[in-house]
């Protein structure tokens, strides 16, 4: 007992010593270029997240995190790595994801690191999880979207929060859905002679046969990825929020569970909504500017079409000064 109590002691004293001599070439203020960096900390950190539905369930996902601080002191070698990433993993293991957490985690990067640095940030993306009902059966799946979440404090201690969102649905393009219709109309007046009435019950059962109809070749699944700024009070906009009120627009979003009763009816919101990526990106800026929690945003819509090996791509900022570019050029 006493040799293992004295072992223990011996062990404690070495890392005692270890921790006194271990050298910190970052403290030692010798520097051959003096310069500030504007952003210095770590990309791709692993970390959970942990995330709340509307419903009340909360679940984890796996979570890439990167977390930054400006060094401004010219003389200092470099910021405290170790103390960013201690920050960030003790935030998100004990709490529920939400904006309001992400400004106290920043704030924690700038209190660890008061005498080097002036501005920082944390960028989060992870796959949000939602549990959403069939269109028309008793049946539900689960979707999952990729998700960012970001908040950063600049000059001045100015607040900024944003938020970018994936989210899939089906488009049919209006031209192709015309032409087929054309196609039918054709037919059926090839097929009936205009001299005579066609009732009901004979026009019903043309348009039951198979060789009747032609299918719209130009549907395709889309992409709609979105990213919004948010004002100071427009932490209270949460993710699922953002997805559910985009989805509506669109009308079309994909589905998880169906049954034959789901595709019928997806078939019919289709031909509903039939929508080249301009009407798409229109109907999701129509949702956007209503909210005034939402002071800029960026929409792109990206069509993966069937009929071209290439995709039709439609890209609409608010236009706000020094916000968001359509491009770059």
């Amino acid at each position: 007992m006493t040799k293992s109590l004295n072992m223990e002691m011996d062990r404690g004293r070495l890392k005692s010593n270890n921790q006194r001599t271990m050298p910190d070439v970052a403290s030692q203020p010798e520097l051959s270029v003096q310069a500030k960096i504007d952003q210095v900390g770590m990309t791709g950190v692993e970390v959970p997240v942990r995330m709340k539905r509307s419903d009340g369930v909360e679940f984890i996902s796996a979570g890439r995190a990167d977390a930054f601080v400006s060094l401004d002191d010219p003389h200092a070698k470099g910021i405290h790595m170790s103390r960013l990433y201690l920050a960030l993993v003790e935030s998100l293991e004990s709490e529920t994801l939400s904006l309001s957490l992400m400004e106290k985690t920043v704030e924690s990067f700038l209190s660890s690191h008061k005498d080097l640095s002036q501005t920082a940030s944390l960028s989060l993306a992870f796959d949000f999880m939602a549990l959403r009902k069939s269109l028309l059966s008793e049946n539900a799946g689960w979707r999952t979207y990729p998700v960012e979440m970001k908040c950063s404090i600049g000059a001045n201690r100015a607040l900024a929060f944003s938020m970018r969102a994936q989210i899939s649905y089906s488009s049919t393009c209006p031209c192709s859905a015309a032409l087929a219709r054309q196609l039918i109309s054709d037919r059926f007046l090839s097929d009936y002679s205009k001299e005579r009435a066609v009732s009901v019950k004979e026009a019903s059962e043309w348009l039951l046969k198979e060789e009747s109809i032609c299918a719209t070749p130009h549907s395709q699944r889309s992409y709609a990825t979105v990213d919004v700024v948010l004002s100071s009070e427009g932490k209270s906009l949460s993710l699922e929020e953002l997805i559910v009120s985009i989805e509506q627009a669109l009308g079309t979003a994909v589905q998880a569970a169906v049954k034959r009763e789901d595709e019928q009816e997806f078939a019919r919101l289709n031909g509903r909504n039939l929508m080249f990526c301009e009407d798409a990106a229109r109907k999701m800026r129509s949702v956007l500017e209503c909210d005034s929690r939402i002071v800029d945003y960026k929409i792109e819509a990206k069509h993966v079409e069937s009929l071209h090996p290439h995709n039709a791509v439609s890209i609409l900022v608010k236009g706000v000064e020094g916000g968001f570019r359509a491009s770059s050029l």
